[in-house]
């Protein structure tokens, strides 16, 4: 074998790292969520709820969702009751996306919830790891 190979270690990766922090972090989600959202459902929620009315294209990438993944999580969220999908009176061929009333009481409610999860996912942390761990994915992603 080579070096490269032998001294390769799976878990100082970066990526299997965070793809272990982000299971620990959607276990804790899981643990706390309404109404059975998903973590990229109540993330597409929060956005809608600080845009306002805007473009699912536009919500997509504010979001950091494909237009796959954007689709489908605004069609669930109007499922459930808390979008209002309608199409854009200036441009057919676009879609706009707001809160129902019941979308806007659920994003009141998962505020704190939301925190609470942030707060237990960083719980093994010191308070300045948690600000340098932020600041470092903020600055990497």
């Amino acid at each position: 074998m080579t070096e490269s190979i032998e001294s390769y270690a799976l878990d100082e990766q970066v990526g299997y790292l965070l793809r272990l922090a982000n299971q620990r972090h959607a276990s804790i989600f899981q643990s706390h969520t309404l109404e059975g959202l998903t973590p990229t459902q109540f993330a597409a929620l929060i956005r809608i709820a600080d845009l306002g009315k805007c473009s699912q294209n536009r919500l997509g990438r504010l979001a950091a969702m494909d237009v796959a993944t954007i689709k489908g999580v605004v069609d669930r969220l109007r499922q459930k009751g808390f979008a209002v999908v309608e199409p854009d009176p200036d441009d057919k061929r676009r879609t706009l996306i707001s809160l129902s009333p019941e979308g806007e009481a659920m994003v009141a409610r998962m505020k704190d919830v939301g925190q609470q999860i942030t707060n237990e996912t960083l719980k093994p942390l010191t308070a300045a790891e948690q600000r340098n761990l932020v600041r470092i994915l903020r600055k990497i992603s």
